[in-house]
């Protein structure tokens, strides 16, 4: 049998320029146009009356339309007819019309109203009453009558408040006097506990007027449907993942234990605890992992390690924290089974015969507990406690479905606390040396406005080698750095310890930055020698393999005055940069080999960054996730660094949010910086020529610069400065020569020479005529050095402007 009838509807499809596509038999019906003669022509030329140009431009913007239309049938006479047309712009093809029409069935039928009775009798999904103007029932349907187990004779003539008895009875009538009065719908979720149920049911109900035909409102119907199975499936996933959520946040066993206690109460249960199995001398602070199942009850010791319950002080508890104890009742039976136990029948008249703790029957007692939950804490074959869970003021006992559920949550903290219990010593150990090995700070320097993260390892791999650094360079320069050591745990932390030193000292001496990695990979393959290129014993049972010692590293150098940058990379990933106006790219920046390779090449990159650029810098544990590719991770970095954040302190966060989880699988370091650039107002430079003569012509102009920059107090002391060293340029390195003065929180002063020899402090004798120069510079300036240029070399010196 033909259920749908398709000729008893007229359908087409036009498409967007107006031509007819697709043509049903309902529509021959109605206009006579067979398919094959229609399919291809305008569907303009079916209507009596053209349509102006303006009309159909508004028709195009909606996404439907309807109306009567009077058509031109294929023999001449006219058609009028009510049509539905659909603006179908998301079927993923071209847009166009599908255009219905009926052919049958569109007046009212007599047995329609019988329809409507027995929709309204029979809607097995809600429970649907009417009310009149006094609130008073009329009509109940049979789904409202089985729920109220009262008959529609037993409640008419009733208000809700007097065929149920509950205390939102009263917020109901209010809402349904406010329809009265509003004529507007209302919508109520609340709870109702069915006569001779322990559990309340949830309910969703929308009150709506009854109109007449003259707009008077006759009446509320009242539609509620039972939403408890769902509403408790919902609570139970709500709880799982809230469970997932907040536990295991730490390697911590008992900050661990207790998240589980916080997760169940008041949610779960009334009172949960936490009970951890202890050593045979009962003296060790650690848990241990034993397999409890066939032993007998009086061998379990356990130790309480976290307990929580709705009422204040946590009265019910018969343990102390950090007490031990001996269990009996339906704690040693879950141990003994290995599995979750239900008592679901205490209380004064059916005691439970297992329980012969007295202070456990006292508080049964005392707080009418009357159902509770316990279940073992198994993680990886073994038993690692029980956690225990009671209801008193709730008053719906726990189910079978409880049960499952407390199993479900117990195994999933289990593991964390089996994580905890195992990683906690190398977990603490590998911080603290980290967090002294890491920055404390970003050091005061004028080149770039900088913000850093460190998010250590939340999972049981441990914490790894990620390292960061801020490093001020002579000349106001700046280095950025990041770095990676292949592995986890205290080896991945010291090496990073050895290598951040080691940069932090091939920087000082200013080299460039594929020369700096090139040293960095010599370092990391000497440390590979050291190792033995073998495994070794660590002294906690784990081996490390030496010949895997590795690493990777990007090293930036910034400099404020040309806004010109310079970097290299020995296999880590690509530093991102927002230029003022544009969204986040990647720099390409060639992907050198990972340090401990050796014999491969670094190469430099330079490159220009307008002032206000924006420099990310980060591990890899910021864009690969478990579930995710690495391009997939990197889009999702370059789209959370193109937003607009207020200050880079938010950026960072953002960032963070975006991409990492409460408990990232690997270590994320992040540094976000802003260039700044040192014009004309903080610079000022001299080119000098090879005559001694210039020595003072360099004093009379830094003299003037000073006083231009209000540093007068400063002037016998830069004068000297500029004196030795531009006297040294001439003398020994030769042109060009070329004098700078920098002015930030310090006075720089740069002499630059054309020579390659570095000089060096001497101690002159008492009757030397000379030698005496760079000692005083010495004296004078915070701090003083050289570095080479491709041609020549720049001796600078540093004075603090409070010392001055």
């Amino acid at each position: 049998m033909d259920v749908f009838d398709e000729a008893r509807t007229a359908r087409a499809t036009v498409d967007e320029h107006g031509i007819v596509t697709a043509w049903s038999e309902g529509a021959r019906l109605l206009l006579g146009y067979p398919a094959a003669e229609i399919i291809g022509k305008p569907a303009g030329c079916l209507l009596v009356e053209a349509v102006s140009a303006e009309v159909l431009g508004g028709i195009r913007a909606l996404p439907r339309w309807s109306g009567r239309v009077r058509m031109r049938h294929r023999d001449g006479h006219q058609v009028e007819a009510g049509v539905l047309a659909h603006h179908r712009l998301d079927g993923g093809c071209a847009p166009d019309w599908f255009v219905v029409c009926a052919l049958s069935g569109t007046a009212a039928a007599p047995d329609d109203e019988l329809l409507v009775a027995w929709s309204f009798e029979q809607a097995s999904f809600c429970g649907m009453t009417v009310y009149d103007t006094h609130l008073r029932l009329r009509r109940a349907n049979n789904n409202s009558q089985d729920h109220a187990a009262l008959s529609e004779s037993d409640m008419r003539g009733l208000r809700f408040s007097e065929f149920v008895s509950h205390p939102d009875a009263g917020a109901m009538e209010q809402r349904m006097a406010r329809v009265l009065e509003t004529g507007e719908p209302e919508h109520l979720r609340t709870s109702v506990r069915a006569p001779g149920e322990s559990r309340e049911h949830a309910w969703s109900y929308f009150l709506y007027p009854l109109w007449d035909a003259d707009s008077a409102i006759q009446g509320v119907c009242v539609s509620g449907q039972d939403l408890t199975e769902q509403y408790w499936a919902h609570k139970r996933l709500q709880l799982i993942n809230e469970a997932g959520a907040r536990i295991g946040t730490t390697l911590d066993v008992t900050r661990t234990t207790q998240e589980l206690t916080d997760v169940a109460v008041p949610q779960f249960a009334d009172f949960a605890a936490v009970d951890l199995l202890c050593d045979r001398d009962n003296s060790a602070t650690d848990t241990v992992v034993a397999d409890t199942r066939g032993s007998a009850a009086q061998q379990f010791r356990l130790r309480r390690t976290a307990h929580q319950s709705v009422l204040p002080g946590i009265p019910e508890a018969v343990v102390a924290l950090g007490e031990l104890d001996s269990h009996d009742g339906p704690w040693s039976e879950c141990l003994a089974v290995g599995r979750g136990v239900l008592r679901a029948e205490y209380g004064p008249g059916a005691p439970d015969p297992s329980v012969r703790d007295e202070r456990w029957l006292a508080t049964i007692r005392v707080f009418g507990v009357h159902s509770a939950i316990a279940v073992p804490l198994r993680a990886r074959g073994g038993t690692l406690g029980v956690a225990i869970f009671a209801r008193h003021q709730r008053p719906e006992p726990f189910g079978k479905d409880d049960l499952l559920l407390a199993e479900e949550i117990a195994d999933r903290a289990a593991i964390y606390i089996d994580n905890a219990r195992r990683f906690t010593r190398e977990r603490s150990t590998s911080l603290t040396l980290q967090r002294d090995l890491l920055p404390r700070g970003t050091p005061k320097q004028s080149a770039l406005q900088t913000a850093t993260r460190y998010l250590p390892a939340g999972s049981v791999a441990g914490i790894g080698g990620d390292w960061y650094d801020v490093i001020p360079l002579s000349g106001a320069r700046v280095a950025l750095v990041v770095g990676d050591v292949v592995g986890h745990g205290l080896h991945a932390t010291a090496t990073m310890g050895r290598l951040r030193a080691a940069v932090r000292t091939l920087a000082d001496i200013d080299l460039p930055p594929d020369e700096l990695l090139t040293h960095l990979d010599d370092i990391v393959i000497r440390l590979q020698t050291e190792t033995g290129h073998a495994e070794e014993d660590r002294g906690d049972g784990a081996a490390v393999d030496a010949g895997q010692l590795g690493a990777t590293c990007l090293y930036m150098i910034y400099d404020p005055i040309s806004c010109h940058c310079t970097a290299a990379s020995a296999g880590h990933p690509p530093p991102a940069v927002v230029r003022p106006g544009s969204d986040a790219e990647y720099l390409d920046i060639p992907t050198g080999p990972p340090l401990g390779v050796g014999g491969l090449p670094f190469e430099t990159v330079e490159l220009q960054l307008p002032e206000g650029s924006l420099l990310a810098l980060y591990t890899d544990g910021l864009i690969q996730f478990a579930r995710m590719g690495l391009d997939e991770g990197l889009e999702r970095l370059r789209t959370a660094l193109s937003a607009p954040m207020p200050s880079l302190e938010g950026m960072c966060d953002h960032v963070l949010s975006t991409l990492v989880n409460d408990h990232p699988s690997d270590d994320v370091a992040l540094v976000i910086a802003r260039t700044r650039q040192l014009g004309n107002k903080h610079v000022a430079t001299w080119d000098l020529s090879e005559d001694l003569a210039e020595v003072a012509r360099a004093r009379d102009v830094a003299t003037r610069q000073l006083g231009v920059w209000g540093l007068q107090e400063s002037v016998f002391v830069t004068e000297l400065v500029v004196s030795e060293l531009v006297t040294n340029a001439i003398r020994y390195g030769g042109g060009p020569i070329r004098l700078r003065l920098i002015r930030q929180d310090t006075l720089i002063c740069e002499v630059a020479d054309g020579g390659d020899t570095s000089p060096h402090l001497r101690r002159a004798r008492t009757f030397d005529e000379g030698g005496r120069g760079l000692f005083i510079v010495a004296q004078l300036a915070k701090h003083w050095g050289t570095r080479h240029r491709p041609i020549g070399k720049t001796i600078w010196a540093e004075m603090t402007l409070q010392h001055l």
